[in-house]
């Protein structure tokens, strides 16, 4: 075994190691994926066969590239039938295997999490509960917590402990909702991702004979990320391990930061108590950070009491100290992150794609774009709205999902009328309420409309009844048609093609193109599936699309772009350059993480995650005033950047400030850079007289115009270019440069004669 001459000394004993329970604590950048990937190529180097070993990541792309890697050491045919996935692709598989034991049929759909909340909202609606008290985020995010804890609806509302919470949180009507949830889930045969591990759970516990024959199935069981596994999930890997003993976590203590989804640090530091007779194996090297950074990493996470003992070090360069900037707002933090990231692209000739900028919030990222945007810096939002999330990609796969099962109520309910075909809000509704009286899906009572007439007109009758012969002939084909020929068939007689046509504005006409990367992506699929001898229709190209992940959809060609995301989404991530923004108490930590010394110590491991993802460079930012909840409050610096060894860190100011909260031994100031890299502003562009301004048509503007426009100031058109309502406008402005405008849309204004 040749490969394993390729692992470090830890890397080697966790790899050769196979046989009862191990644990493996791989601290950040210490090739755990590596030792997971070698692990699995050593049991099949060693004859064991590929459908014996169960393998458990976190991603799609993780498997993905552990499965090539594997390929690549034992061979693609030694590596073929290993059951490697995430956690929902592997159990959705056997729960089709096994669905009608629990009453669903094999074709069951996976709700994602827009349909679920599609759903709820319907139930607060059927109710007729205020929706401002049971907002559906929050009702879901409830439901979901009890699912991952193994609660039932049923056990749901016989818990007094539940009940009385939320009657004291004023929801007292949340266990009716779970009831309503779960039965129209049953009507419409769908699981959510929290019941493809609770209907697991009970698959394993009603049929010991089920959970026998996977016991004897899975010889060898490996899982990844372990530390971010909740109740739901460790419970079917404590059992499934029950029988052979060969159980393989990897996982870092000290990166768990996922307990808003449910995942329990507990089952990562409980592990020895539950396997006494286990194995321990540390990875401590770090391949990706300088010694400084590794170092400073340490400095904090050691103030944390919960954890495995571990130290983690590095034999790369010492590297950079890490630099504390402060900002006098927020809106400056942003001025100075981009003017330093500017800086370092043009002064060390480094790539925009080398940067993440990180934040602990979502609503952080609104100043930091438009100060790239100044700054004409590309950037993407990591984790922004998926391709799979868009409007016209969620219409064309529910008219797909509706054709595999007609039970599907959301899928039905979004594409009942559309395109537009005359069936109103009012109709839907009725329908619903008659699915409701009889305890049957909308489907049922669409196939029986001749029996419930004195509930419509003739006319409504007819619609209703087209609507159902149109998704007839959809079902009539699944079977028979690879799902390419299908898709592209759907996608035509729906209607959908035609009704993106009409739209030629260039966001028509970015649709119409979406619709066709969706075509171009099952058609790969088709020929990937046929090639491979592999199922080839729609059922199975839509189940691959509800089990994507966030990190599963990112493209490829989001190439030389600064990276902005928060600090959660960042996880398993690693850039050469990493900035921390907004890095102040209330925020980092959050306030509501502050009450209880638990909560804190995950702020503290999120802040240490936030760290280790750079290579090469950390930048910690904060400002000592920010605009939070409509108005300007003052800040103060996070304690975290004080837990930092001073060993490992260095201040600079922002150029409009006197002092900083840092002494420093060498001050270092960006004002001079600053200057130098700025363009200087256009001075032969003569100001308008803005008492005078009147706004003009589209087909007014003419190059050489002198004009104002309400956000880039005074400007002049240098050339046109496009016809009618694609017609635009490049202007170059006094102070923010070229810009190239949409006529249809830009507010343009010109000084009266």
């Amino acid at each position: 075994m040749d490969f394993l001459n390729e692992l470090n000394a830890n890397q080697r004993e966790a790899v050769a190691n196979t046989e009862g329970p191990a644990l493996v604590i791989a601290g950040a950048g210490s090739g755990k994926t590596r030792v997971l990937t070698y692990r699995i190529a050593n049991l099949l180097s060693k004859g064991i066969p590929a459908y014996k070993i169960l393998a458990l990541t976190f991603t799609n792309k993780a498997a993905r590239e552990m499965q090539k890697r594997i390929s690549q050491l034992v061979g693609s045919e030694n590596a073929a039938n290993l059951w490697m996935g995430t956690f929902h692709s592997i159990f959705s598989k056997i729960l089709r295997f096994e669905a009608e034991k629990l009453g669903y049929t094999s074709n069951f759909t996976i709700y994602d999490t827009q349909d679920s909340k599609n759903l709820i909202k319907a139930i607060i609606k059927d109710l007729k509960l205020d929706d401002k008290t049971y907002k559906p985020n929050d009702v879901l995010g409830r439901i979901s917590m009890a699912k991952n804890n193994l609660i039932t609806a049923q056990a749901y509302a016989q818990s007094s402990r539940i009940t009385t919470a939320d009657a004291a949180a004023r929801k007292p009507m949340i266990a009716e909702i779970y009831k309503h949830y779960q039965m129209r889930c049953r009507q419409s045969d769908t699981m959510d991702f929290d019941d493809l591990l609770l209907q697991t759970n009970i698959l394993f516990r009603d049929f010991p004979e089920i959970l026998d024959k996977y016991q004897q199935k899975f010889n060898y069981i490996l899982v990844d990320e372990y530390q971010d596994t909740n109740y739901s999930q460790y419970l079917i890997i404590k059992k499934l391990s029950e029988r052979h003993h060969n159980l393989c976590v990897v996982g870092d203590d000290a990166q768990s930061i996922y307990s808003f989804r449910g995942a329990r640090i507990e089952n990562i530091l409980n592990f020895r108590n539950d396997y006494p007779d286990y194995r321990l194996f540390k990875l401590e090297q770090n391949y990706r950070s300088t010694t400084t950074i590794v170092e400073a990493a340490n400095s904090i996470i050691n103030k944390n009491k919960e954890q495995i003992p571990k130290r983690v070090f590095s034999e790369n360069e010492e590297g950079e100290k890490i630099k504390i900037l402060r900002a006098l707002s927020d809106k400056e933090e942003g001025f100075q992150v981009t003017n330093e990231i500017f800086k370092l692209a043009n002064y060390e000739q480094q790539e925009y794609c080398d940067f993440a900028i990180l934040y602990r919030t979502n609503a952080q990222s609104r100043i930091l774009e438009e100060a790239l945007r100044k700054r004409n810096i590309p950037y993407k939002i990591y984790g922004g709205q998926s391709f799979y999330q868009r409007k016209e990609i969620k219409d064309l796969l529910a008219y797909f999902r509706l054709a595999v099962n007609q039970n599907d109520e959301e899928a039905l309910k979004r594409i009942i009328n559309y395109p537009k075909r005359g069936i109103g809000d009012t109709t839907v509704d009725r329908v619903r309420e008659i699915a409701l009286q009889h305890r049957v899906s909308i489907w049922t009572v669409l196939c029986n409309l001749d029996k419930v007439t004195g509930n419509f007109n003739a006319p409504t009758i007819t619609k209703l009844n087209n609507f159902r012969l149109l998704i007839e002939k959809f079902t009539g084909r699944v079977s028979e048609d690879n799902a390419y020929d299908i898709a592209v068939y759907i996608a035509q007689t729906s209607g959908i093609v035609d009704d993106l046509s009409v739209d030629s504005t260039p966001e028509g006409i970015s649709r119409k193109e979406n619709i066709q990367e969706l075509l171009n992506a099952i058609k790969d699929f088709s020929e990937t599936a046929y090639k491979e001898g592999a199922n080839e229709k729609l059922p199975a190209f839509l189940e691959g699309v509800a089990l994507l992940t966030d990190q599963d959809s990112e493209k490829a060609e989001d190439n030389n772009k600064v990276t902005l995301m928060t600090i959660h989404a960042a996880k398993g991530l690693e850039f050469p350059n990493v900035f921390m923004t907004g890095i102040e108490e209330e925020l980092f930590p959050a306030q509501q993480s502050t009450s209880t010394p638990s909560a804190l110590e995950e702020e503290r491991r999120l802040f240490y995650v936030a760290l280790t993802r750079a290579e090469k460079r950390v930048v910690i930012s904060y400002a000592n005033s920010r605009y939070r909840n409509g108005q300007i409050v003052p800040t103060r610096p996070s304690r975290f950047i004080s837990e930092i060894d001073p060993h490992y860190v260095e201040g600079f100011i922002s150029p409009r400030n006197e002092s900083s909260g840092f002494r420093l031994k060498t001050p270092v100031s960006t004002h001079k850079p600053t200057i130098s890299l700025t363009k200087p502003p256009v001075t032969d562009i003569p100001e308008l007289d803005r008492s005078r301004l009147k706004q003009i048509e589209p087909g007014q503007v003419i190059p050489g115009m002198i004009i104002f426009h309400p956000t880039f100031g005074t400007g002049k058109v240098i050339a046109l270019e496009g016809l009618g309502v694609n017609k635009k406008a490049k202007v170059l402005f006094t102070k923010e440069g070229n810009k190239t405008l949409l006529l249809k849309f830009a507010k343009i204004y010109t000084q009266e004669d």
